[in-house]
């Protein structure tokens, strides 16, 4: 190829002049750090699996799902032309869980196709109850029923539950206490007359979406009993957990009962709203789901107990490996325990990490490692992908990432190693851990419960301090001594100390929640500067060289972006009945006085009071209201609109209301205004209302507007519904 050594020389010097430009140079140095960090590498597997099925739920049709599926597989491809060095790899895999995640929640989604209500109708329903949810605090009982004939009332007509095939929709009906007979469980047949629903949109934009949870789950259409529900073919005998449940509340009254059959069962309707508002506010709501905290409690007590049975054996103790068997009896006692608590998905989680980290014990591992974190999330994702955008699994495995990343690092381990010390100077130094570790949870899960709940309490690692301690080694082991020692009837000492510790507990939480500053309100977090923020957190968590640092500046910048926002002025709730404006002092204003405790909470919280005592418009200064229509002017950054709104059945005269329209910039109205109604701006009546949904508006310049519904969303639970009732007095 070369005349002479002359040419081949100056070849060499041009090629190595070639690999020495910024660009090889810089994947030269990538390479060496993904090499150093290359024991971390796998802690991604389930970090970019899960940003695949962020993006199918993020992105609105089959367009960009494709692409995204597409991307995945040609950055995988990208990385097999490498695979011999580390960032082929780490781009082969991330490519190949991108796409992965991507198809697998689109093909999960698919599987649980069935249809949904059209509109609401009055019907009666027969079928056999799937599940139970007694709420003896609010006096409700909720029941989910698969149907086997829905008769609406407009006409004798049946509609089916799923046209062309013989599964059936599920339905969720909610009843008073005393509408339904004692002895209803699981397997009873009955049949009740009931006004039943299509599984509702979030209210705002920033809300619980229950029509997204609600396709996952099989529902397709939700109900309230108008009437007392009838069980028929004789009582079913109700199952352990409930049977466990009812037992535990008649031991313990009031909300510690609920609380005490919560930690027993998973049942926490015992538990009236004014304490789990006040253990959500102090940072201590955790305790009431069965989680880690519990599943860990009752696998370590059944490993301690057996252990110790096992080695009053001399046999035994030389002989056996203890430690194993009795990791086998905690993996057993803990599926038990998941088993009886209604196996929900939270609790499955939990369950598979112990597991995990018990699987480890038993082969000589390090009990608990971020390896074992990041099988566990792969599981669960593979198993349920829809559990990603829930906030149980991010608060979890958020909490979980942060306490194993911090209690790894290098300085830390160091820190709180055993040292050559006096008894106080190791307690101070325990203590310290564990208010270092509270902060560090702390500021893991605050991004996630502003996002998801608009508010975090801000002294959550104080009141842990003490609440898990107390409940993991005082309320835990004496419920579980009294149900133990109700076996002879001799529990009710147990069950009297139980009462007063999660008294203790519950005065704890209302005492944390009463301080100033307990809470902090966010009115909303945008998707993207979320994603900011959880990618630049993992990115500090799960490496452990310098880069690290690098993810503080996105998280930095998501952050910023979501405190610079400003709240919004007007928020309307889908149905167009209820609407919150901002009054001249800053506070929002409710059109309707007597709306209800679930819709005065949305506002405010998507509005980011702290309280959800709104006032009346009414007594707003920039407002005029009569019985049946309210006029406003809301003003900002030298931007005025002016806003009017129907807030009663009665029908408004049509020659005023259409002379009114051209004067406002924006009416509301939850049924249809006339054609002739033309205001200079938006007109949200009933038919706009449903292709948007509810709205959140922000004015300035420009006005920034954000709506529940998109255009062009293709999930399935934005499609319209299969199922319609028939017409009013007419035929289906």
């Amino acid at each position: 190829l070369f005349s002479n050594h002359a040419e081949m020389a100056s070849a060499r010097s041009m090629a190595f002049d070639w690999l020495q430009t910024p660009i090889f140079s810089g994947l030269g140095a990538i390479e060496s750090w993904l090499e150093s960090e290359r024991d971390h590498l796998a802690l991604w597997l389930p970090v970019m699996l899960g940003v695949g099925i962020a993006f199918w739920f993020v992105l609105p049709d089959q367009t960009g799902w494709i692409y995204v599926i597409a991307g995945g597989l040609a950055l995988a491809l990208l990385g097999a032309f490498g695979r011999g060095q580390r960032l082929g790899q780490a781009l082969l895999w991330s490519g190949l869980m991108l796409a992965l995640g991507c198809a697998l929640v689109w093909a999960r989604a698919d599987m649980k196709a069935h249809p949904v209500l059209a509109r609401p109708m009055m019907a009666t329903v027969e079928g056999r109850v799937e599940s139970v949810d007694l709420r003896p605090s609010q006096g409700k009982v909720r029941l989910v029923v698969a149907p086997s004939v829905v008769i609406p009332a407009a006409a004798p007509a049946v509609i089916p539950a799923r046209a062309g095939s013989q599964d059936l929709t599920l339905i969720r009906i909610t009843a008073k206490l005393d509408q339904v007979p004692d002895g209803v469980a699981k397997g009873t047949a009955l049949s009740l007359r009931a006004r039943l629903s299509p599984p509702q949109h979030a209210a705002l934009p920033g809300g619980y979406d229950f029509a997204r949870a609600a396709w996952f789950a099989g529902l397709g259409a939700t109900g309230i009993a108008l009437g007392p529900v009838k069980a028929e073919g004789g009582a079913v005998v109700p199952g352990l957990r409930a049977r466990l449940s009812a037992h535990v509340r008649a031991q313990v009254e009031g909300s510690p009962g609920g609380i005490a059959a919560a930690f027993a069962s998973g049942d926490r309707g015992g538990i009236s709203v004014e304490d789990e508002e006040a253990m959500r506010d102090s940072g201590l709501t955790h305790l009431l789901s069965i989680s880690g905290l519990h599943i860990t409690a009752v696998i370590a007590a059944a490993m301690f107990l057996s252990l110790r049975l096992l080695a009053l054996s001399p046999t035994l103790a030389l002989r056996w490996p203890l430690l194993t068997v009795s990791a086998g009896v905690g993996a057993l006692v803990g599926v038990g325990y998941t088993l009886l608590t209604g196996a929900e998905v939270p609790t499955v989680r939990s369950c598979i990490a112990a597991l995990l980290v018990l699987g480890g014990m038993a082969l000589g591992r390090e009990a608990l490692t971020l390896r074992l974190v990041a099988t566990g999330a792969l599981i669960i994702l593979i198993l349920w992908p829809e559990s990603l955008v829930g906030a149980s699994f991010q608060l979890s495995f958020a909490a979980i990432t942060a306490i194993v990343a911090f209690h790894e690092n290098r300085r830390v381990k160091a820190w709180l190693a055993h040292h050559e010390e006096g008894s106080i100077a190791r307690f101070g130094r325990t203590l310290a851990g564990l208010l270092a570790t509270g902060l560090v949870v702390e500021l893991a899960l605050a991004p996630i419960a502003l996002f998801h709940f608009h508010k975090s309490g801000l002294y959550g690692a104080l009141a842990n301090m003490v609440a898990i301690p107390w409940t993991t080694f005082v309320v835990m082991p004496l419920e579980a001594l009294a149900l133990l020692f109700d076996a002879v009837e001799l529990g009710a000492p147990f069950w009297w100390l139980c009462g007063h510790a999660i008294g203790l507990l519950l005065w704890l939480a209302h005492k944390v929640a009463a301080w100033p500053g307990a809470v902090a309100s966010l009115p909303a977090i945008p998707a993207s500067a979320y994603a900011l923020m959880l990618g630049g957190g993992f990115w500090m968590l799960l490496w452990t060289q310098r880069p690290r640092w690098l993810g503080a500046l996105p998280f930095a910048t998501g952050a910023l972006w979501a405190l610079s926002l400003p709240p919004p002025d007007i928020l309307i709730t889908g149905d167009g009945r209820h609407m919150a404006v901002r009054a001249t002092d800053g506070r929002m204003a409710l059109l309707r006085e007597r709306a209800g405790d679930f819709v005065r909470s949305a506002l405010a919280d998507r509005a980011g009071e702290e309280d959800e005592d709104i006032p009346p418009l009414d007594t707003a200064p920039n407002a005029r209201c009569g019985p049946d229509m309210c006029l406003a002017d809301v003003s900002r950054s030298n931007v005025r609109w002016r806003v009017g709104a129907t807030r009663s059945a009665q029908l408004l005269p049509w020659r005023e209301l259409v002379a009114l329209c051209p004067q406002l910039d924006l009416i509301v109205s939850d049924r249809r205004l006339p054609p002739g109604c033309a205001p200079r701006g938006l007109k949200l009546d009933r038919p706009a209302l449903a292709q948007t949904g509810g709205l959140a508006i922000t004015l300035g310049d420009p006005v920034r507007i954000e709506h529940v519904l998109q255009a062009g969303d293709a999930h399935p639970w934005a499609q319209t519904p299969s199922v319609r009732p028939p017409p009013e007095g007419g035929n289906p």
